[in-house]
């Protein structure tokens, strides 16, 4: 975020972080680098999944306890620029929740925020 708000001349108060779903599945399918933020792959949402047609969280499917996230994409933008309908989903290192937390994810949603806050649903990077 520092480094996006300086060489944008933005107050760093008013940038924030923000991700982007991609539609790549494997890290061998981002063929470019991107300047504005980093791709991250290998997480894993737990409590919920990412549905591909709607390209928003949806719920888990039966005996399903996790499942694999696309390739995200984390970049800083103006606080003004961020987007509404979305879940700010914490990331965790492992499914120990408290002190293995990361940052929050906003994720695009169809439902309201509460629903995913009630069923818990995070993104890890490790399952233990």
């Amino acid at each position: 975020m520092q480094t996006t708000a300086r060489r944008n001349e933005w107050p760093l108060d008013k940038t924030m972080n923000t991700t982007e779903v991609t539609r790549f599945i494997e890290a061998a399918s981002v063929t470019t680098h991107n300047k504005e933020g980093a791709y991250v792959s290998g997480l894993i949402m737990e409590g919920a999944r990412w549905d591909e047609k709607t390209q928003s969280i949806e719920e888990s499917r039966p005996k399903e306890l996790t499942a694999k996230m696309p390739i995200i994409l984390i970049k800083a933008v103006n606080a003004d620029k961020v987007e509404t309908n979305m879940y700010g989903c914490p990331v965790y290192k492992t499914q120990d929740r408290g002190p293995t937390w990361v940052f929050t994810a906003n994720i695009k949603t169809k439902h309201k925020e509460g629903k995913w806050v009630m069923a818990g649903v995070a993104l890890l990077m490790d399952v233990v």
